[in-house]
């Protein structure tokens, strides 16, 4: 009822912003998981990445965090518990953002993450309903990690491929947010437990419009699309698969792989940027220029008049 809140909960947005001036709003988040990976430090640098990606979605700088750790109280995990704090510092300060604080509380099962405070001009909010007719959508980082990251748990998969994961969910947004900032975009969401459709969704639900995935042009990891051939696939990408069945359309040709695969839960995954056609190129130039994935994987049609919203084509 604050007329202050300029982005709540309505539109399924990766951040919260509140306006304190006319020059200035804060955008806050919060994220926390469960253990990832094996590595500890890996594990505190993943969900540090991931907390700052939804500030970074939003067009907004990450200025601040504190810390949220639940951890069981025997002594033998604390050695752990510090691996995973420093890999989480060591991220943040990689972004620019201090940790002033945190809180904690004693669980069997770790997790850990970070509320992050960032800031936006007020007119310059990258929020779900800003998505439009004829854009272009770019993703920045492969997808597969939920899958992968099963088959990592069933020892499926060998060290260098669960590295090469390992960077992805580890590496930040930042550049990628910074640039698209640069450009000038019309939206951009975060892919992480959704899958690329469900926060696609999101996107196409709030704005009004519908979309054309051209699914051949998804970036998957190849071990996720060995594994997914096998029915190696966590629950979260199953249940993705079923509750947006509603709003897409599936063309001829789509595997039963790649359907799981584009629903598949994403841990720190790439963001999704929709870009006006004209700045496209542009767009894709200045972050392949900075080592970073830009598929073009599809793009915004007319107006949504039902609730299918996606159309996925080979």
């Amino acid at each position: 009822m604050d007329p202050n809140v300029l982005v709540g909960s309505s539109n399924a947005d990766d951040a919260g912003v509140y306006k304190v001036n006319d020059e200035t709003a804060v955008v806050l988040t919060v994220d926390f998981f469960t253990p990832i990976v094996d590595d500890p430090y890996m594990f505190g640098a993943i969900a540090a990445a991931n907390s700052l990606s939804d500030v970074y979605a939003m067009g907004a700088r990450p200025v601040v965090s504190l810390n949220v750790a639940m951890f069981p109280g025997d002594a033998e995990f604390f050695p752990s518990l510090k691996q995973i704090m420093q890999g989480g510092i060591d991220k943040m300060a990689e972004a620019g953002v201090p940790i002033i604080g945190g809180h904690t509380i004693k669980d069997k099962e770790p997790k850990f993450g970070y509320t992050v405070m960032g800031l936006v001009h007020p007119d310059r909010i990258l929020d779900n309903a800003k998505a439009r007719p004829g854009d272009a959508m770019i993703l920045t980082k492969p997808i597969g990690t939920g899958v992968v990251s099963t088959g990592v748990k069933a020892g499926l998969v060998d060290a260098a491929t669960a590295d090469l994961f390992t960077k992805s969910m580890a590496a930040l947004n930042r550049r990628a947010g910074e640039i698209m900032v640069e450009v000038g975009v019309s939206t951009a969401t975060d892919i992480t437990g959704f899958g690329l459709l469900g926060h696609m969704n999101e996107v196409l639900a709030a704005s009004r419009v519908s979309a054309t995935v051209y699914s051949n042009e998804v970036p998957f990891f190849k071990a996720a699309i060995e594994l997914a051939q096998r029915n190696i696939a966590p629950g979260g990408t199953i249940a993705n698969l079923r509750n947006y069945e509603q709003y897409v359309e599936w063309g001829g040709g789509i595997s039963e792989t790649s359907k799981v695969l584009l629903n598949d839960a994403q841990t720190s995954g790439g963001l999704l940027i929709f870009v006006p056609q004209a700045s496209k190129a542009r767009l894709v130039e200045a972050l392949q220029k900075e080592g970073i994935l830009a598929a073009h994987i599809g793009d915004v049609k007319g107006a949504s008049s039902s609730a299918v919203r996606i159309k996925v084509e080979a």
